[in-house]
C-alpha cells in the first residue's frame, strides 16, 4: 500500500458469499455491530448501493457510443470516479463513527467541490430551459434521470437518519451536488449525442388534448 494514499485500500477476503446471518434479518455493519436489516443507516447505504448499480448502467450504455461519439469520455471518466466516491460512501455509512478508522474511505469537501466544477464546466454549453425536461430522447438520458431520482431517494434517506444517527453533513452535500450533476449531465449527454430534449407540456396530457 501506498503511504501516501488518502484512504487505506481494501484488505478484504471475499471467500463465503452466504453467511445465514441475514436469515433472521439482521446483518452487521462494517465496524462490527449486529443490526436490522431495516435500519436507517442500512437504508441510507443500501439506497447509495443501488444508485451506484445505475451509474453503473449509463456507464456502460456510453461504452456503445464512445467510438462514434469520443466526446463521451469525458462523462464516462466522471462516472466512473462517481462510482468509487459512492463506494467511499457507503463505507463510511456502514460503519459507526466512533470505530471509523481515520483512514477509511469516506466523502470529503474536496468530492463536492469537483462535481461543483464539471457543473459549471458542462452547464454554460447547453441551451437555456425553457420548461422543465422530461426523462428520454435517448437511453443515456433516460439511464441519467434515473441515477438522479435514486440519488434524490438516497439524499432524503440521510437527511431522515441524521435525525436519530451521526451523519456527517458532508454526505448529504455530496447527494445532493451529484443529483445536480446528474441532471446536467444527462442534457449534456443529449446535447452530445444530438439528440432532441423531451419538455413538459401540460397540455399533452389527456385533458389538454381531450
Amino acid at each position: 500500500m501506498n503511504n501516501d494514499s488518502v484512504f487505506n485500500e481494501p484488505r478484504l477476503a471475499l471467500n463465503r458469499i452466504y453467511t445465514k446471518v441475514g436469515d433472521q434479518g439482521q446483518t452487521h455493519l462494517a465496524s462490527g455491530e449486529l443490526v436490522p436489516k431495516d435500519s436507517p443507516r442500512l437504508e441510507c447505504y443500501g439506497c447509495v448501493d443501488e444508485l451506484n448499480a445505475f451509474v453503473g448502467l449509463a456507464a456502460s450504455t456510453i461504452d456503445d457510443f464512445l467510438t462514434t461519439c469520443p466526446r463521451l469520455h469525458t462523462l464516462a471518466a466522471s462516472l466512473t470516479r462517481v462510482q468509487h466516491e459512492l463506494f467511499n460512501l457507503g463505507s463510511i455509512l456502514a460503519t459507526t463513527p466512533e470505530n471509523a478508522h481515520p483512514r477509511q474511505p469516506r466523502i470529503t469537501d474536496a468530492e463536492v467541490a469537483r462535481l461543483e466544477s464539471e457543473i459549471d464546466e458542462a452547464n454554460p454549453q447547453l441551451p437555456p430551459l425553457r420548461s422543465f425536461v422530461l426523462p428520454g430522447g435517448a437511453r443515456l438520458n433516460a439511464e441519467l434521470h434515473v441515477c438522479r431520482t435514486v440519488c434524490r431517494r438516497a439524499e432524503r434517506l440521510l437527511v431522515k437518519a441524521a435525525r436519530t444517527e451521526q451523519i456527517d453533513p458532508v454526505n448529504i452535500r455530496y447527494l445532493n451536488r451529484l443529483s445536480d450533476a446528474l441532471f446536467v449531465w444527462s442534457r449534456w449527454a443529449s446535447a452530445i449525442l444530438e439528440t432532441k430534449e423531451v419538455l413538459w407540456a401540460p397540455n399533452e396530457s389527456a385533458s389538454g388534448t381531450a
